[in-house]
């Protein structure tokens, strides 16, 4: 992550994500953070006093105007995320936008014309793609270690306090399980399987109308399946196993952050065992993206051959399903009532 090529970030939208971004950022790589915008300049400056910022600029227009800036960082609220990606983009700048990239596959769409028209890198900043862990697995998948691919599960769930107001429960911000952490597994199932002709979707709904539970069978033409879960109402494993007919393969819990996996040999006791040896932890693992993005816009790439903008957009349609069929369900009970 360091000795590479070194990129100035402007950051829009510093809340908590922003921060552990850019404290990974500054701590474990070469990139640095020139420029901060808030609709609250209060909290531009005070996220640039707590990280070393050097620049706080009044409006997000100012700073992706910003000659001194190579690429944004959006870190605001899922409805945003459209919004400010494309206002990136017109101004020239390269952009990586929080996951999800959109509210849904369309808008998904409209930040990858755009991106592409403009002729910039664009990359939706799904981090757990670029751990070291992520690479190695699909280094031994594409080896055929598993053997046939059968089963992906992986589940996500913690307890949030509820509050009407805040992104994970207000439906103007694009809350709900499904989009903020559900895209985890979901992510998982397509790194492993590919996105899913077809999708089976069962949850509950939190007071505000979002959805706070969910579980997804993703089923397969050749027979797999990938069973997920997500939720805002209780703290789960947040384990995930890959089986095939050879071997399986079962990831640690936080199975999305540096960590390691135990790969099993079927029908055996022959076990190996993986751990990350760069010793990062939790949200420092996001400094992988940030230096995945430098490479990747030095050598003069639109989009990340990791994690293209198609993966994105495929991740949407598929959490765009499982919601459409949420909603369906709550409809059919409530006429049923």
């Amino acid at each position: 992550m360091r000795g590479g090529p070194t990129l100035r970030w402007g950051v829009l939208a510093p809340g908590r994500i922003a921060g552990g971004f850019v404290w990974a950022l500054h701590r474990h790589t070469d990139q640095r953070v020139h420029a901060v915008a808030s609709r609250a300049p209060e909290r531009a400056h005070r996220f640039a006093a707590q990280y070393g910022v050097a620049r706080v600029h009044e409006s997000y227009e100012q700073l992706v105007a910003d000659p001194h800036v190579d690429i944004v960082y959006v870190a605001s609220p899922h409805s945003e995320h459209k919004r400010q990606a494309l206002l990136a983009i017109a101004a020239g700048k390269h952009v990586l936008v929080e996951k999800p990239l959109a509210l849904n596959a369309g808008e998904a769409r409209d930040i990858a014309r755009a991106a592409r028209a403009a002729g910039v890198f664009a990359m939706e900043a799904l981090w757990s793609r670029f751990l070291p862990q992520t690479l190695l697995i699909e280094r031994l998948l594409h080896e055929g270690v598993l053997g046939d691919l059968q089963l992906v599960m992986a589940d996500f769930g913690g307890r949030f306090d509820f509050d009407p107001e805040g992104r994970i429960f207000n439906p103007a911000l694009g809350g709900g399980a499904l989009l903020d952490i559900g895209i985890y597994p979901i992510w998982l199932a397509h790194l492993v399987l590919g996105p899913p002709p077809h999708v089976h979707a069962t949850g509950s709904f939190t007071q505000t109308g979002v959805d706070g539970q969910a579980a997804l069978v993703l089923t397969y033409p050749q027979g797999a399946q990938a069973l997920l879960h997500t939720t805002l109402f209780a703290e789960t494993p947040q384990e995930a196993v890959i089986a095939g007919t050879h071997a399986r393969l079962e990831i640690d819990s936080r199975f999305f952050t540096p960590g390691g996996f135990t790969l099993k040999a079927a029908r055996s006791d022959q076990r190996l065992r993986w751990t990350d040896p760069s010793g990062l932890h939790g949200s420092e693992g996001l400094a992988w993206q940030a230096a995945a993005s430098a490479r990747h816009v030095a050598e003069g790439r639109t989009e990340s051959p990791l994690h293209p903008l198609a993966h994105s957009i495929a991740l949407l349609e598929t959490i765009d399903a499982a919601r459409a069929q949420l909603e369906a369900s709550r409809h059919d009970g409530l006429r049923q009532k």
